[in-house]
């Protein structure tokens, strides 16, 4: 027997209809009439009578909305970094690394706190309550996670070298051109300690310590390496570890520095060419000799797009332990219309809050040189008033940069490009300091702090590592954007008769093709525990 619908005028109609063979024909006998199809649509004595006829059949399949238990919603996503992390053996890695004494898991507490940071940054304590989260991860003790940190902190090195050895060869990275940069990551606390203590915040946090952290990435934006040091370290004087990092224990022989201007010493530079390096660093142009700054202003720029460039030759003199070096250099003078009439507006907030101070002259001494204060001045016979000697000087160096490099073979353009990508490098710490939500830090000792960054150093490799494949499949998306699509890639977790099942959510748009890209196949949209795969 089945229903067979049938029209007649403007409606249709459902039969009870029985099928039968007659003279080798098969021929239908309609039994019932139903009545119309609009009329038996969300009509509840159809839908009680097809139930007991299903109860009564005993139907093997037959589900009752009664037997559904409450869904828990889970992620799925984080499956694309859990394939990143296995690319570079991390789990191989981690594991090793365990001694056979460790009552824990390694890998398994240092992956949930790098997805926590990447997926929806929480501190270690509410990433321990919200582990349930993440689909078929194992389950872990608080006590475990704050442990690992202390053997996370122990093997920071080991570990760099590992991804840097592995990146290289997983992607042919291609360290010619490092960028390296200094930033500063704040605590809520001003209990100073042999790493945490006050100094120069690049975010104005001057009531609390912090720590001061240089980094290198490659040409690409991917992480090689970080160093840690206490908060009041003066930037320039970071160079000297990252410099060995390179050559010691990357063995990176050939390499063109590329930083700002707080790394540009003179003992800095000479260190970087001592090493068989090159260096393309941003110059003070104010503090140029007499006859390098009268160059400047002279007419003779070439055209690049907006921005017009010259090349100077010089030698750099450097002075040490009684004896002068000489480093050749070329300084390549940019002038920009547009970067003239920032500097202007940047110059005119800063006189507009000397004036203020001078309005309320007791705040003038505690205020910072960088602000307003700059363009003040005092004396014997006057008690601060404004600089109208230094307005007028800066004045004259509106819209000019300057880049000083040691680098012979390669062309202006070229890098003045290898400079311009120093964005990468300072988009790394904004990433950082915003999507991972590194700072502010919350823990106290110094094995702690230091295994917390470990693992926002391996969740910047993860992300980086994920828009780097993106990117080179013409995917462009922004951090936020590919955490926004793992995040869509959830399941509700649901009990039928006490049988577990996943009922897929819809995946964003960039989600799918994340697996795409990833060759991860998207699970169907309902599926038994026992057939989901991870």
């Amino acid at each position: 027997m089945f229903i067979k619908i049938t029209k007649s005028g403007q409606y249709e109609y459902a039969y009870l209809v029985r099928s039968y063979r007659e003279d080798n024909n098969t021929k239908h006998e309609y039994l019932f009439n139903l009545g119309r199809v609009d009329q038996i649509k969300n009509n509840p004595s159809f839908q009680n009578l097809a139930k007991r006829l299903l109860e009564l059949s005993q139907a093997k399949d037959m589900v009752s909305l009664d037997n559904f238990s409450e869904a828990q919603i889970v992620n799925w996503g984080y499956m694309v970094y859990k394939k990143i992390w296995k690319e570079f053996e991390l789990d191989k890695i981690l594991n090793k690394l365990s001694s056979r004494k460790t009552q824990f898991n390694l890998n398994d507490n240092s992956f949930l706190m790098a997805i926590q940071h990447l997926l929806e940054p929480k501190s270690k304590l509410s990433t321990y309550t919200h582990q349930n989260r993440y689909l078929g991860l194992p389950e872990i003790k608080l006590q475990h996670l704050y442990r690992s940190l202390d053997l996370l902190s122990e093997s920071k090195e080991v570990l760099e070298e590992k991804i840097f050895f592995k990146n290289r060869n997983l992607f042919n990275m291609q360290v010619d051109v490092v960028f390296y940069d200094v930033t500063t990551f704040s605590f809520e606390s001003v209990r100073k300690d042999s790493l945490r203590d006050f100094g120069f915040s690049k975010d104005a946090k001057f009531k609390e310590v912090q720590v001061v952290m240089g980094l290198l990435i490659d040409r690409e934006g991917r992480p090689i390496g970080y160093d840690l040091f206490p908060g009041n370290t003066f930037e320039g004087k970071t160079l000297e570890v990252a410099l060995q990092k390179l050559e010691k224990r990357f063995g990176i022989r050939k390499v063109i520095i590329v930083a700002d201007k707080g790394i540009n010493s003179k003992i800095n530079l000479k260190k970087i060419t001592d090493r068989g390096y090159d260096y393309i660093l941003a110059s003070r142009i104010k503090n140029l000799k007499k006859d390098i700054r009268q160059k400047i202003f002279k007419d003779d720029y070439q055209e690049r797009g907006e921005i017009s460039y010259k090349v100077i030759s010089y030698i750099n003199k450097i002075k040490e332990a009684n004896q002068i070096y000489e480093l050749p250099e070329e300084l390549i003078i940019t002038y920009s219309p547009q970067r003239a009439q920032k500097d202007r507006a940047d110059r005119e907030r800063l006189i507009k809050k000397a004036r203020s101070l001078l309005q309320n002259k007791s705040y003038i001494n505690a205020s910072n040189k960088r602000g307003g204060k700059k363009y003040l001045k005092s004396s014997r016979e006057v008690n601060w008033v404004l600089d109208e000697e230094a307005i007028k000087k800066d004045e004259m160096f509106d819209g000019y940069y300057a880049i000083q490099t040691s680098e012979k073979n390669l062309k202006p353009q070229d890098i003045l490009a290898a400079y311009h990508h120093l964005w990468k490098i300072e988009e790394s710490f904004r990433l950082m300091k915003t999507t991972l939500e590194v700072r502010p830090v919350f823990h106290w000792t110094e094995p702690r702090i230091k295994g917390h960054f470990v693992i926002c150093f391996l969740a910047f490799l993860l992300e980086r590592t994920l828009e780097s494949k993106l990117k080179r499949a013409h995917l462009a998306a922004t951090p936020p954007q590919i955490r926004e699509a793992l995040n869509s890639m959830n399941f509700a977790e649901v009990k039928i008769k006490q049988k577990k099942f996943y009922i897929k959510t819809k995946f964003n748009s960039l989600g799918n093709k994340i697996l795409r890209l990833s060759r991860i196949k998207p699970p169907p949209n309902v599926t038994p525990t026992s057939e989901l795969s991870l």
